[in-house]
């Protein structure tokens, strides 16, 4: 595993050792814990503008299934594809 060396103050340091006493865990597995929250939340971020984008798009629902798969079957008939 990489290492990574990063520098901080001493209340950073000090409030990492509480988040890691507090969850009995070594500070190393704090920050990587916070990373991983924080990249989670930017990706709930982007999913959510995504979603966002898509719903404001002109675009025609689908038929049900069941309708769907009739026009498929009917299109892909001998001849039906014109």
């Amino acid at each position: 595993m990489p290492r990574l060396d990063v520098r901080m103050d001493t209340e950073r340091r000090r409030r990492l050792e509480e988040i890691g006493a507090a969850r009995g865990t070594p500070i190393s597995e704090v920050v990587r814990a916070l990373i991983d929250d924080a990249y989670e939340g930017i990706m709930q971020e982007r999913r959510r503008r995504a979603a966002a984008r898509l719903i404001g798009l002109d675009v025609e629902a689908p038929p049900d299934p069941d309708t769907l798969s009739r026009e498929l079957e009917a299109a892909h008939e001998s001849g039906g594809l014109r």
